[in-house]
């Protein structure tokens, strides 16, 4: 017995086809199925049969790697093997800078032990006519640097931000209060997100207590690509790509990871930015005014000090590295090869599948 081919995705096949089976029936021998009325409802069946055929081609097109074309498909489909397809990457410049540290309260001088540069817009520079903001994804506390005379007085004081590694992008806290009674989802709504700068922090909820446990933030929970060496007191979280190129957090269940407490907060940053765009910015080494600072410092109690606006950025290193969003065509050349390797390292294949991953 022959196969019929149910799926036939052209219109004049499909009309002949059903005039074949008509005519096969003995009570439409006599009928002229070119110019009668019956033409019209031959039409309107072919067409309903054509767009049932491309739709269910195109559904089974997208339940396959290898032929799916819609980024949330792909993404989904390479979720199921464990890969986690890479975010977009800011780009990072290097400067230093020192802030006068003194302390002034009517006739009364004096220095502060500790300055903190506060998460969040550090700088600007510009590149091609666009400006460009440049953020840190978490505090910075530098110790003050005492300037002394040569009987030993104290005359100065500086605080000396070197090396500062600072992303090009926005700056964003979101807090969830987890909700044990419902499935519950953390997802963070920015598109643009560059993963690797994600500070996640939990204050977890005593029940016994009826209070958070932690004052201010809370514990600083870890990152992980696998459950590998994980118990169910590891603090961790893993994060995995969902619709529209948002990303969504997910938490240990008792079993692997810690589990979250009910009414435990938890407070996310992260950076979110232009990605390629954001390259340039800086200048060459040793430039001096480029950036331009913008920042937020703290005194050792937490107040915000007044701004130090006279303060002058050096560039170590200008913006760079600055990248988009994983493709689907790498997505889909990457992520069977790295769940082949299960992110060991042994082959060619191997290497170069988890080189991708750390050096995009």
């Amino acid at each position: 017995m022959p196969i019929t081919k149910f799926t036939n995705l052209d219109f004049d096949q499909i009309k002949s086809s059903i005039k074949s089976y008509l005519r096969a029936n003995s009570d439409f021998t006599d009928f002229d199925f070119e110019g009668s009325n019956l033409s019209v409802l031959i039409d309107t069946l072919a067409y309903n049969t054509y767009i049932t055929a491309f739709n269910s081609n195109m559904v089974v097109n997208e339940s396959f790697l290898d032929s799916a074309s819609v980024r949330d498909n792909v993404v989904s489909l390479a979720r199921n093997i464990g890969y986690v397809p890479r975010s977009r990457t800011a780009a990072q410049a290097s400067i230093k800078f020192s802030v006068d540290a003194t302390d002034t309260v009517g006739d009364v001088t004096s220095y502060y032990d500790t300055l903190t540069l506060q998460a969040g817009l550090v700088c600007t520079g510009e590149q091609d006519n666009s400006s460009f903001i440049f953020s840190i994804p978490d505090d910075i506390e530098r110790t003050v640097t005492l300037v002394k005379d040569e009987n030993n007085n104290t005359i100065g004081g500086n605080v000396n931000f070197d090396n500062i590694t600072v992303y090009q992008g926005s700056y964003v806290t979101k807090k969830f209060t987890v909700d044990g009674s419902i499935d519950q989802k953390f997802i963070l709504d920015n598109i643009g997100i560059d993963t690797s700068t994600l500070v996640v922090y939990v204050n977890n909820y005593d029940p016994i207590a009826g209070s958070l446990e932690n004052v201010g933030r809370g514990v600083l929970y870890k990152k992980v690509d696998n459950i590998l060496n994980i118990d169910k007191t590891s603090e961790i979280y893993l994060i995995q790509e969902v619709q529209d190129e948002k990303y969504e957090l997910l938490f240990g269940d008792g079993y692997f990871g810690k589990k979250l407490e009910n009414g435990s907060v938890i407070t996310i940053n992260y950076i979110v930015t232009d990605g390629v765009s954001g390259n340039g910015p800086g200048g060459t080494a040793g430039s001096k005014g480029v950036f331009r600072f913008s920042g937020t410092l703290k005194n050792p109690s937490g107040a915000i000090i007044a701004s130090r606006t006279t303060t002058v950025i050096e560039t170590i290193n200008r913006a760079s590295n600055g990248g988009e969003i994983e493709p689907i065509d790498s997505i889909k050349y990457y992520a069977p090869r790295l769940y082949s390797s299960q992110y060991r390292a042994v082959t060619s294949r191997d290497y170069e599948s988890i080189i991708q991953q750390i050096y995009p």
